[in-house]
């Protein structure tokens, strides 16, 4: 789930400059964390470095998947799924701010590993979900698909556009953590969002998942129609003869 936004190219295509990523502006809590997370890299060790806050990450994903799957034996790991969320967060958002604050960026680098391995802690955390019984694997797997395919989309536009957004509204990623907390909290508390649909026992996370896979989609397509419409401006077809 990265949290990187826009990317400073000199000439559309040219891969070969330094990439620099900036936070989207249009998240709802990208206000907060644009004042927090400066004030937070101020205050670590001097011995933690970046690379140390994007393995916390990663390894805390894989916790999370953990904990989902273990939920089959009791709820309670749902508590545990949602701290881990937290943890995730503070190591995916404050590793290249903490770059950034003490002037060890490393572009190319930071732009190449924090995309690898958001990718793995969006498979990991979303598989997760799916191997708990609060939603079935395939809206999962669904999900996590349709999560890549986005962010292909937006690689994609900084080589041929020349400009990195990965933003396609005002969900985010430390938005969409939150929800899944508010509704691991609701489950754990057994506050009854079980029912059947079309003869399938789902619960709250199957249709969000559902909606949220929909939604994706909708603005894929979309985008991807804009950006063929630039394209085709700048790279004209040849005329029928």
């Amino acid at each position: 789930m990265s949290e990187a936004g826009v990317v400073e190219q000199s000439e559309p295509g040219s891969v070969g400059e330094a990439v620099e990523a900036d936070r989207e502006p249009n998240f709802l809590l990208s206000r907060f964390e644009l004042r927090f997370l400066p004030w937070a890299a101020r205050r670590l060790p001097r011995r933690v470095l970046p690379d140390d806050l994007t393995a916390l990450g990663v390894a805390a994903a894989f916790g999370v998947c953990a904990a989902y799957q273990l939920s089959n034996g009791g709820r309670g790991w749902l508590w545990v799924a949602s701290a881990l969320l937290v943890v995730q967060w503070f190591g995916d958002s404050l590793d290249g701010t903490l770059a950034r604050v003490r002037g060890i960026q490393r572009p190319k680098y930071g732009f190449y590993l924090d995309h690898m391995v958001d990718a793995i802690a969006t498979a990991a955390i979303g598989i997760g979900i799916g191997l708990s019984p609060f939603m079935l694997l395939s809206i999962g797997t669904l999900v996590v698909v349709a999560y890549l395919i986005l962010s292909i989309n937006v690689y994609l536009e900084s080589y041929a556009l020349g400009r990195f957004g990965i933003g396609y509204g005002y969900l985010g990623p430390t938005e969409i953590r939150l929800v899944l907390i508010a509704l691991n909290t609701a489950l754990a508390l057994g506050l009854g969002l079980d029912f059947r649909l079309v003869e399938l026992d789902m619960t709250v996370f199957d249709v969000i998942g559902l909606g949220i896979a929909g939604v994706m989609i909708v603005l894929l397509v979309g985008r991807a129609a804009r950006n063929l419409r630039e394209l085709a401006k700048q790279e004209p077809a040849a005329p029928r003869r």
